[in-house]
């Protein structure tokens, strides 16, 4: 397996915010797990994203202009290519006690309050990255049953 292959194997996580403060606080918490990290800077972005490629994880901002976090996060959930994504959603803790609920209504596997604490945000990722990577093993494996399944359906293989 050759660099690229490795690289293509890493999902990343995808930072959605409007502003930039914001984002850059997001890599300088992050950037210690030395997974790729990808911007969008709108709900609109941030589908576009999700559509290119896998991600592991994705950290969205619910006060957004144009799409905000639900509306981008019941999007998430409605397609079948990113359903499975994970949503940590993040918010201002002046915001209405009600975003949490309508949050993990919308399909968001956790929630934190700005400013977080940069020792729990990247706890919580980590779990997910290693979810993530323990599903991608699982993927594999089941690929590898059903190669097994049609060699011996073809009658191309034995049970030894």
């Amino acid at each position: 397996m050759n660099a690229e292959d490795a690289h293509e194997e890493r999902a990343g996580i995808l930072l959605v915010d409007d502003m930039e403060d914001n984002l850059i606080a997001l890599e300088a918490v992050l950037g210690s797990l030395n997974e790729p990290l990808v911007r969008a800077r709108s709900g609109e972005e941030a589908m576009k994203a999700l559509l290119r490629r896998r991600f592991a994880l994705v950290l969205l901002d619910i006060r957004m202009p144009g799409m905000d976090g639900f509306e981008t996060a019941a999007n998430i959930k409605r397609l079948d290519q990113t359903k499975d994504v994970p949503i940590i959603f993040l918010t201002g803790a002046e915001d209405d006690s009600g975003y949490a609920f309508r949050g993990y209504a919308t399909g968001a596997a956790d929630y934190l309050t700005k400013p977080f604490d940069p020792w729990v945000l990247r706890a919580k990722v980590r779990v997910f990255l290693e979810l993530h990577s323990k599903q991608l093993q699982l993927e594999a494996l089941r690929a590898e049953v059903q190669e097994l399944r049609e060699l011996l359906d073809n009658g191309q293989g034995e049970l030894t």
